[in-house]
């Protein structure tokens, strides 16, 4: 996983679930770090450092300028 760079984190999977659907509809290649785990076990998001979306980075510089038009102009919010 050396390719893939980070691009954002998240305390829950319920807040990247929208941002998630956008990404694979591009084809972006990416994974979430701890996603297994914190949804298995909610309250180890902090002593983890929580869930880190980590994308190729042949496709960050797509998948960068994606969240910023999430973060930005979505009515749901990144925390």
């Amino acid at each position: 996983m050396k390719n893939y760079l980070p691009l954002a984190t998240f305390n829950n999977p319920f807040e990247y679930a929208v941002l998630k659907s956008i990404l694979e509809r591009e084809g972006i290649r990416f994974f979430f770090q701890n996603e297994t785990i914190i949804g298995l076990l909610p309250f180890y998001s902090s002593p983890s450092g929580g869930i880190h979306l980590k994308i190729h980075q042949e496709d960050f510089q797509e998948a960068k300028i994606l969240f910023e038009e999430f973060k930005y102009n979505s009515h749901l919010k990144i925390t």
